[in-house]
């Protein structure tokens, strides 16, 4: 039986990397192949083996580097046949970049940021040595595949680091319709009762975590000029949060923005709203727009988006991350109901592909190719 190890250093709920995991998991333990996570601490349970690694934690260096070489260190003990790393570890054998390209991100980030920020984000020890294991990584012999979720991500990867293409698979994530449906609409009326959303706002959703990545700041200021009908939910966390609750009130838009927080019942609440809103800085590809078409929402999101290979022509729109005109705009559009619906439906129709069978099958495919077992056999059987 082939054995697979998946790395990922800890688990957080509202992180979208960790519900790529959950969801591989699960959609590969019936695969005839033997899981292990590498982990320092994880959640939830099921048909694969846990191997903590836990080392002591210093700082945000130490914590990388220090779970890095207790994770290779283990894998070398277990003597896997695939090491699949959700971090940027040097020495595996599979990588995913679900957190897309640290030197991409880096680079967009300069643009916005104040200059002593700019400078400070320049002159990092921890961003130096983040740079520094992303190029051992890809540069490294063991590494036989990337996985990447997005074709931005691919190019990226190409552009950065010339990797020949073909060691590049565009995987998109698989996502469970059956518990993202349209069909979640039926409770909103009471979803908005007891958050404190009117009945007859447009409600816009933004979920995720990070908020300067994923540039709430510019939803807010989008939200200004719209009607007194339009209301949007944040769900999510983030160690300023607070600032962003003073920019709602300057803005004269605090009784239509609802800071949520963290939340677990994100199929009822996409059935609230009447679109995803999330014009991030970068975001390789979010579940959350996933989720959201899905559960036959309109997206808006940005051209530094991986999403937004689905969504551009027809299941929402994408603009320019600092452009709150054009997303002003766009969202007004969106208060349009009959628009919204049609464009919803389209989001759903494109999402039903992507399903956790088709990913299971796409990864299947990848580790029989690298290890050399017969594409006739799909279910990668015992080896022996």
């Amino acid at each position: 039986m082939p054995r697979l190890a998946l790395i990922r250093q800890q688990y957080r709920p509202d992180g979208g990397a960790e519900r790529f995991v959950s969801r591989a998991l699960e959609a590969l333990s019936h695969s005839g192949i033997e899981l292990s996570l590498i982990t320092r601490h994880w959640q939830q349970q099921g048909p694969f083996r846990v191997l903590t690694c836990n080392p002591p934690i210093w700082g945000r260096i130490s914590r990388e580097r220090n779970f890095a070489e207790a994770a290779m260190k283990r894998c070398a003990e277990e003597n896997f046949d695939l090491v699949q790393s959700h971090e940027r570890i040097p020495g595996c054998s599979v990588y995913r970049a679900g957190d897309g390209v640290h030197r991409q991100w880096l680079n967009i980030r300069r643009e916005f940021l104040p200059h002593w920020k700019s400078w400070w984000q320049e002159h990092s020890r921890y961003h130096q040595y983040v740079l520094q294991a992303e190029s051992a990584m890809f540069q490294h012999p063991a590494l036989k595949a990337i996985i990447c979720n997005s074709e931005m991500v691919r190019s990226e990867i190409i552009r950065h680091f010339q990797i020949p293409g073909e060691n590049i698979h565009v995987i998109y994530n698989g996502i469970d319709s059956s518990q993202f449906h349209p069909r979640q609409k039926i409770q909103s009326s009471i979803m908005r009762e007891q958050l404190g959303i009117p009945q007859a706002a447009r409600l816009f959703l933004f979920v995720g975590s990070g908020f300067e990545r994923k540039n709430l700041s510019t939803v807010l200021q989008a939200m200004q000029p719209l009607g007194m009908e339009a209301h949007l939910a944040i769900i999510g966390r983030d160690s300023h949060s607070e600032r962003y609750q003073r920019q709602a009130r300057k803005l004269g838009i605090e009784a239509r923005c609802h800071f949520l927080g963290i939340r677990h019942d994100l199929p009822a609440l996409y059935g609230m709203a009447d679109a995803l809103v999330l014009p991030t800085y970068y975001d390789p590809f979010p579940n959350v727009i996933l989720e959201a078409m899905a559960s036959g929402l309109p997206i808006i999101t940005s051209t530094q988006c991986g999403g937004a290979e689905l969504v551009a022509n027809g299941a929402g729109f994408v603009c320019s991350p600092a452009d709150h005109a054009t997303l002003t705009g766009f969202m007004q559009q969106l208060c349009d109901p009959e628009l919204a619906d049609t464009l919803g439906l389209e989001a759903r129709h494109r999402i039903e592909p992507l399903s956790l069978e088709a990913m299971s099958q796409q990864l299947l495919q990848l580790y029989g190719m690298l290890l050399d077992i017969p594409s006739q056999n799909p279910t990668l059987p015992e080896s022996g």
